[in-house]
């Protein structure tokens, strides 16, 4: 009896203890508190470390998701140990992880509905089942293994102290927009140990070229190890293929310490399925409706891999996230944006369509570049890929960003000896009808492109005695001309890696975007090497004269005597070449009689302002009236 009045007490306290007294006399009842699942002070997308290291707050961003479990090395891999809790809104899930090493790489991964295991996408370090053993211990030493038995799939690593680059080049002042000459280079295909380290051997060759900026092919986790790094997996890990995390951010110092401006090309138009923010809303052939990143099929017809929405918010951050980390923790002067033009939610399938005025990505473009200036505003370049409908590059254009503007093929039928479409002259900013100068990245070959004397020697025009077509020296030297026109159009420029020695193994070798030849041989030949002194002295030329900045232009390039003609208060330049395989008489108005002095030796003394003179095919000339630095 005495139980049952003791228990009666018991449940009358407790029901109590839930009721509150309200001021008419009545009672209503209080639901008993629940645990937060806000996420803790400190948290951040991907990991967060707090305690010195020793604990861990761990996110993801996963709308829609029933269950998120951690598993990693702390916990064996267990799939229930580390049971993530999921914020109110259901979009987002976490966990502390206590009782770490501070120094200790931990692998880990998200198991997401009991089925899916995913790296983290805002991880640093990825550890891939099958492409790690074929990178060397001299580009990436000591590697953490792979936890081979344990998992499958890629694999994230954290750690809280990990190596701490410390910078010596503080104070680098980047090109001016107009002066910038870009080096556009492989890894993988410069040097044989294709890691940062055996390039920045070779960066006295850049210097002495006289180029002031490289811009790195894509070196985030890619899809493999042997790619143009175009099919990216994971955005925040530099590809370990080339090196370490410290070793880039050692190669950007040590270009800064040089002079030299590092980009990087940027590939968020789309990304491929090795991605998790694919994996995770996926039907197993195309990203499913609900995918916060990705459209379920591609709104344009240039796409490759799954295509990002970025009308969506997710993708916004996602994407301004990338650039910031990069920005931050590489040091980094300027990104060139892979298909840029792809950043539409307008439904294209072809180009007359795709490249027409979009209002929807001009306001995309404009968002990202005002977030990136946001971060940096000291001249940070943003440079698009886009080959859009002139209006709308303009518009770009005057934001601030940079366009590139591909002259290879009209280029490269004019050193071939082909006239019809030998005409150059869109390497002007004017017929863009841009304002300025500045915007627009000029190049005659890319990553692309052909190699010009590949199809030089190919397919190279001939009349009696003089022949392109088989004839190195013939070939190389139209290309010392073409490199003169290039350099002479005001407005930044872009040279593809080797094109300077006239490199001609062709695109589709080995496979288009497979290993090439690596031609360092090549400074041996002398008519090679002729090539590269002539790009050397035009690109000093251009840097230290800013006559090849002057907005008085005039030209012909239509005919096999193409010239251009600068003038500014100080002086005048006239680079003229005949593209022609016959002689052909050259008759300019030059301006003004008197003596003009030939930057490559020699001069000629006009009696009148009409230079009038008979060019051998393949002969160039860059006059000025006074003395160029």
């Amino acid at each position: 009896m005495k139980k049952i009045i003791y228990l009666l007490l018991i449940v009358t306290a407790f029901n109590t203890s839930c009721k509150k007294s309200s001021t008419d006399g009545g009672t209503e009842t209080q639901t008993p508190q629940q645990p937060s699942t806000d996420l803790p002070a400190g948290a951040k997308d991907g990991v967060a470390f707090i305690n010195n290291g020793t604990s861990a707050i761990v996110t993801l961003f996963a709308p829609g998701k029933t269950s998120v479990s951690l598993i990693g090395e702390f916990n064996d891999w267990s799939a229930t140990a580390a049971a993530m809790k999921k914020t109110a809104d259901g979009n987002t899930w976490w966990i502390q992880i206590d009782n770490l090493n501070p120094n200790t790489e931990y692998a880990y991964q998200f198991f997401i509905d009991g089925k899916l295991k995913v790296a983290d996408p805002y991880s640093e370090k990825i550890l891939d089942p099958d492409n790690d053993k074929f990178i060397s211990a001299s580009v990436y030493p000591n590697l953490k293994s792979y936890p081979t038995g344990k998992t499958t799939g890629n694999v994230s690593v954290m750690q809280a102290n990990q190596p701490v680059y410390n910078w010596k080049n503080n104070n680098f002042a980047r090109p001016d927009k107009n002066n910038l000459v870009i080096y556009e280079m492989l890894i993988r295909d410069f040097t044989t140990e294709h890691s940062y380290a055996s390039t920045l051997t070779k960066l006295d060759y850049l210097v002495n070229m006289g180029i002031n900026a490289i811009e790195l092919m894509p070196v985030n986790e890619f899809e493999g190890n042997l790619s143009w790094g175009y099919n990216p997996s994971f955005y925040f890990a530099a590809d370990k293929y080339y090196g370490t995390k410290t070793a880039l951010q050692n190669f950007i110092d040590e270009c800064h310490g040089k002079g030299i401006a590092v980009i990087l090309d940027m590939v968020l138009n789309h990304s491929f399925g090795q991605s998790p923010m694919v994996q995770m809303y996926f039907d197993g052939a195309k990203p499913t409706a609900n995918n916060p990143w990705f459209n379920v099929d591609a709104k344009h017809p240039f796409n490759v891999g799954y295509d990002f929405n970025h009308e969506n918010a997710a993708t916004k951050k996602f994407s301004k996230d990338v650039m910031k980390f990069w920005m931050q923790q590489y040091k980094i002067d300027g990104f060139r944006f892979d298909l840029s033009k792809g950043f539409t939610q307008t439904q294209s399938t072809d180009d007359a369509v795709f490249r027409k005025y979009d209002a929807g990505r001009v306001a995309t473009w404009k968002d990202y570049n005002s977030y990136i200036k946001s971060i940096d505003p000291n001249n940070f370049y943003v440079i698009l890929e886009h080959f859009a409908e002139e209006s709308e590059e303009k518009v770009l254009a005057e934001d601030g960003m940079m366009l590139w503007n591909n002259l290879n093929y009209n280029m490269n039928e004019a050193t071939m000896g082909w006239l019809g479409s030998s005409d150059f002259s869109y390497g002007f900013y004017a017929k863009h009808g841009f304002s300025k100068a500045d915007g627009l990245i000029t190049y005659i070959e890319s990553h692309d492109e052909e190699r010009l004397n590949f199809k030089n020697i190919t397919y190279g025009n001939a009349s009696g005695n003089y022949t392109i077509n088989g004839n190195l020296a013939t070939s190389l030297k139209r290309q010392e001309m073409a490199a003169a026109f290039l350099f002479a159009t005001p407005g930044p420029k872009m040279v593809w890696q080797f094109g300077e020695l006239g490199y001609d193994v062709n695109i589709d070798f080995n496979g288009r975007t497979g290993e090439k030849p690596i031609k360092w041989e090549y400074l041996n030949e002398p008519n090679r090497k002729a090539l590269y002194d002539v790009y050397a002295k035009l690109i000093k030329l251009k840097r230290n004269n800013s006559i090849f900045n002057a907005t008085n232009s005039t030209y012909n390039l239509t005919s096999g005597i193409k010239y251009i003609k600068l003038t500014d208060a100080s002086n005048t330049v006239i680079v003229v070449g005949n593209f022609d395989v016959v002689s052909q008489n050259a008759n300019i108005d030059f301006g003004a009689s008197g003596n003009w002095i030939d930057a490559f030796g020699g001069s000629i003394n006009l009696t009148s302002n009409t230079y009038n003179a008979t060019l051998a095919p393949g002969e160039y000339h860059v006059f000025s009236k006074v003395a160029l630095k």
